[in-house]
């Protein structure tokens, strides 16, 4: 292959992945759809092996290796979803595999690395820690090292997803797709834009782990200096020098949402879709929702990956209801008499709102002699539910603080 691929190389390595990959199923999002105000469908990655797309240009790469780099087997650095592709097309391909994690990596993706029998080494507490010492492993011991997204091959492999997504869905006119350095996003606007150029196709990061904004200023790529995401999956300081060309040239547009946009996506997912992503896997979730009509539909959006710490799931539903509206912190003004709070949690209770928490507050000089402060932590059905919570207490003379 060259360094620029064309359909060509994503049809053989579709032809490769032939019984090996997942052909991913697409499904309605009718929540979606009424926003957008036609079709959008949901190409489910996260239900790929390995729960992401990353096994499609991982084991394409390792498939093209030579007898002598399999013998001395591959080498990668991932705390996540590159690992598990890697440990997977290894095994598949009988080679030796060494995943390098930085300390604290979670522990279900050490696991799973692990069944899919790679060794685990850790070192750093960062992953460009990691990646330096796999880098260093691999020139003393003559392992191949596997980049996550910038190889020919890989873009190749991840590509084969935007065949899919033509064939699912012929009449698609929009395709939305998480973007980390760039491999999913590269592969997939080349498979769909070299047979129908009329769909565009736009990429979405985590706006604070956006490389690609300023580099596509710059025409070339720029590395960020800090990130601070959850979306971990698709924080990626720069973008590759194979993918980053491919994107300029195929690619329409390239938008970045919010962490609150990412939480509140995680939570639709899951209740409405009645799926697991992680919060990089919803980023074309997030944009859809932040600005449903600025998608000509029908449309697809890519869940990209749904490996996620159950630890961090809690945490990120929680986020996501506080940023929908669905918690409410209110303080409370009430009297210092029997039955004040009994009263005041009646109705509460009367107007449909769930009681987390309660705290008392009786000493601050905003306070009267015989008036106490309450501290509420509520859980509402959302927006329009919240504001009745609040005019209820205000109608019955509470004073009300947020």
């Amino acid at each position: 292959m060259t360094e620029r691929v064309g359909l060509a190389d994503i049809r053989e390595a579709a032809d490769l992945l032939e019984g090996t990959a997942i052909r991913t199923p697409m499904e309605g999002a009718r929540w979606l759809t009424e926003r957008a105000g036609g079709p959008v469908r949901l190409k489910c990655e996260n239900l790929q092996r390995t729960g992401s797309f990353k096994p499609r240009g991982a084991y394409v790469r390792l498939s093209r290796l030579s007898p002598e780099e399999r013998a001395n087997g591959v080498v990668a650095a991932s705390a996540g979803n590159h690992a598990q592709g890697v440990a997977l097309s290894a095994q598949q391909l009988g080679m030796k595999a060494v995943v390098y994690m930085p300390e604290g990596a979670p522990i279900p993706k050490v696991n799973a690395t692990l069944g899919y029998g790679a060794e685990v080494r850790f070192h750093g507490q960062y992953l460009d820690q990691a990646i330096l010492e796999a880098k260093r492993y691999a020139e003393e011991s003559g392992a191949v090292f596997i980049s996550p997204f910038d190889h020919v091959d890989v873009v190749a492999g991840q590509g084969t997803a935007g065949l899919e997504i033509l064939e699912q869905a012929p009449e698609v006119r929009t395709v939305i797709v998480p973007t980390g350095g760039g491999g999913l996003l590269a592969g997939i606007a080349i498979a769909i834009k070299e047979q129908r150029p009329d769909v565009r196709v736009v990429g979405v990061q985590a706006e604070q782990a956006a490389a690609f904004p300023p580099s596509l200023d710059r025409g070339e790529p720029v590395p960020l200096e800090q990130m601070n995401t959850m979306a971990d999956g698709i924080a990626v300081g720069r973008p590759g020098d194979v993918t980053f060309p491919a994107v300029q040239e195929y690619v329409d547009d390239m938008l970045t949402v919010s962490e609150e946009s990412l939480s509140r996506a995680v939570l639709a997912v899951l209740e409405r879709a009645k799926m697991v992503v992680e919060p990089a896997g919803a980023a074309a979730v997030a944009a859809v929702m932040d600005d449903p009509t600025a998608f000509e539909t029908p449309a697809v959006a890519v869940l990209s990956g749904g490996n996620i710490d159950p630890l961090l799931l809690g945490k990120v539903i929680q986020h996501g209801m506080a940023a929908a509206d669905r918690y409410l912190a209110l303080r409370v003004v009430i009297s210092d008499l029997p039955g004040g709070l009994a009263g005041l949690l009646a109705e509460l209770s009367e107007v449909g709102a769930n009681i987390i928490e309660v705290t008392h507050e009786r000493i601050s000089p905003l306070l009267g002699l015989h008036e106490v402060e309450v501290d509420l932590q509520l859980e509402t059905r959302g927006p329009q539910h919240a504001e009745r919570v609040r005019a209820r207490l205000k109608d019955l003379g509470y004073r009300i603080f947020e």
